[in-house]
């Protein structure tokens, strides 16, 4: 196991493994989840990120975290209104954010949380309400001037060219965490602003939530091309984050114990290479779907006379259908269409096959088709 420790920024004083425990996907017996979470600790992922959204996880935790357990750790959660809401009424003014701070702690069973973070910055506006006079910063601020939280920090998967604004004015922000993998780079100037100003950077999605574990023959020719036969698409993704010196330390969620083992084996393999790290971008860089003559997200197709999200479908298309990731297409594609109204006309069943669409497309895709591809295989 890679033994050596990085700081956690340069604000909060902590020193993490390069490798965190992510909680969403906790086994649901309970004994199951303590027995897991010790593991995991006992092999050095002692950054825990968790949440109110995350079903019983803090629970799981509060469990986990007793026989000395809760001294080993640096244990962080958060919350925010727009995300989940607890109670009805519950709003981003910091009485509802201290509130919720104070229940947190009574499902982790702990008497102070080493962060707490605002959860999911996903626009200016979400921006606004966190740091607002009498928002949910000054809620977190009166749980830090009574002792109950130590440092504070934010979530985001806004554009970059926000988050970068964020980070110039977050003065508060002691750590950020960022989705980043080797597929998605989205965000690799705000990583590397972030590790500039002494913010800890922390990366979710490692392996493409799943993606890279999912089989794709697509994905894995693409790696083995340029590492060689043999190498794994999830050990290219550890190997090539290990590379990026800006990256303090990634999430890894933990269903079984091969999870943590087989993560921390990878990087105890080492770094790639910077050529083998250029070589592999070029290469994910083929897969977007914007360069393998695939729907770019112009919106020119836009609006559907059915009202359905088409550019947002297509990605899940290619994601599912071209990608060979059906699983990771499902779990967002999802999320989309709950946010249809009842008859839900969102849905790209709804299609009618009009061909507006296609007569805009500047890819001269075959939209329709694609649609009762997503119907097909996507809807629930």
């Amino acid at each position: 196991m890679q033994s050596k420790m990085v700081d956690l920024g340069k604000k909060s004083g902590f020193k993490v493994h390069p490798v965190s425990m992510g909680t969403m996907r906790f086994p649901a017996d309970d004994g199951e989840a303590v027995k897991l979470i010790r593991k995991a600790i006992d092999s050095g992922l002692t950054y825990i990120d968790t949440s109110r959204g995350y079903g019983d996880s803090e629970e799981k935790l509060g469990k986990a975290l007793k026989d000395g357990y809760r001294e080993k750790v640096i244990l962080s959660t958060k919350w925010a209104p727009w995300i989940k809401l607890i109670e009805e009424g519950d709003d981003s003014s910091a009485q509802c954010m201290y509130k919720r701070i104070c229940e947190q702690l009574k499902r982790l069973d702990t008497d102070y949380l080493d962060f707490y973070q605002v959860w999911n910055i996903n626009m200016p506006q979400h921006y606004e309400l966190a740091t607002r006079q009498g928002g949910m910063l000054d809620g977190i601020r009166r749980a830090m001037n009574e002792g109950l939280v130590r440092h504070t920090g934010f979530t985001t998967h806004d554009t970059p060219k926000n988050v970068l604004r964020y980070i110039d004015e977050a003065d508060w922000a002691q750590v950020i965490l960022f989705t980043y993998n080797m597929l998605n780079r989205e965000y690799k100037k705000c990583i590397d602003a972030a590790h500039a100003k002494g913010i800890g950077t922390i990366v979710m999605n490692p392996i493409g939530g799943g993606m890279f574990g999912e089989g794709s023959e697509v994905i894995k020719k693409a790696v083995e091309g340029v590492l060689g036969e043999g190498v794994s698409p999830i050990e290219a993704a550890h190997r090539y984050l290990a590379a990026d010196e800006n990256i303090d330390t990634i999430l890894c969620g933990i269903t079984k114990t091969y999870d943590i083992e087989n993560t921390l084996a990878n990087y105890a393999k080492g770094p790639l290479s910077e050529e083998q790290c250029r070589d592999l971008e070029r290469a994910m860089k083929g897969l977007r779907p914007e360069n393998a003559g695939f729907c770019t997200g112009c919106r020119y197709c836009m609006p559907c006379p059915q009202g359905i999200k088409i550019p947002e479908i297509m990605k899940h298309v290619f994601t599912g259908r071209y990608l060979e990731c059906l699983a990771s297409a499902k779990n967002p594609f999802g999320w989309l269409v709950a946010q249809s109204d009842e008859d839900r006309s969102e849905y790209p069943s709804k299609c009618i096959k009009c061909g507006k669409c296609e007569t805009q497309c500047t890819q001269r895709l075959k939209i329709m088709d694609e649609m009762a591809w997503a119907a097909g295989n996507l809807e629930k």
